[in-house]
Order: C-alpha cells, then sequence, then structure tokens
C-alpha cells in the first residue's frame, strides 16, 4: 500500500518551510493561539500536518497546500479532534461526514471569500 500523502515532512520546521507565505502567516497566527493558549501543549506531526496534544490530542492546523482533508487550495483548516463535545451555538464550526471532528477553514490572505 502507498502513502496517502505525496509530501513525507520530517519536522513540524520542514512543514512550515513547505507552505507558500500566505498560507504560512494564517499557519503561524493560529500556531501562536494554539501554543499560548494551552499549557503545557505538544506539537508534533501526524498525517503530514501538525497535531497539538497533552494527553490525547487536541487539534490541528490542516493548510490546503499540504493534500490532506479535502481542504480548499486557498484555505488552511483548524479542527478539533472531540469538536462534537465543543458547545458551539452559532454554527460556526463544520462537522461536514465526521463523527466527531469539528472544522472551521479560514480564507488565506490571497483568496477571494467565499
Amino acid at each position: 500500500m502507498g502513502k496517502m500523502q505525496p509530501v513525507d515532512f520530517d519536522s513540524v520546521e520542514e512543514f512550515l518551510d513547505y507552505l507558500p507565505p500566505s498560507e504560512r502567516t494564517v499557519v503561524d497566527r493560529l500556531r501562536e493561539i494554539i501554543l499560548s493558549t494551552i499549557p503545557e501543549i505538544q506539537e508534533n506531526l501526524a498525517y503530514q500536518v501538525p497535531f497539538y496534544r497533552r494527553r490525547p490530542r487536541i487539534c490541528f492546523i490542516g493548510p490546503g497546500s499540504v493534500p490532506w482533508g479535502n481542504v480548499p487550495p486557498d484555505g488552511v483548516q483548524s479542527g478539533f479532534v472531540r469538536g462534537d463535545e465543543l458547545q458551539d451555538d452559532r454554527g460556526w464550526l463544520e462537522a461536514a461526514h465526521r463523527k466527531h471532528v469539528r472544522t472551521r477553514t479560514s480564507c488565506v490572505p490571497t483568496c477571494t471569500p467565499r
């Protein structure tokens, strides 16, 4: 069986270096929020994108330039592994076809909002 992704990063830094500048800006800001908000969070790669965990996985960032998760090419997706347990009265998070994961896709600075 072959690899699911056509990319293979050895580190978060290698992943970040791969991103186009417009996505990198969004990803850097999301990382900053996650790393400064959640005490003792650990960042590592899973499925070729950064996942954040303390004990279980909490959230992830999936940019469109990394072919994973059906993210539009002009977007960056942030997701919560157990998002179905979050209160989302405004319907900000998207379930799509997922049972537990909830996501939100942000437009990168160069795209036209949908």
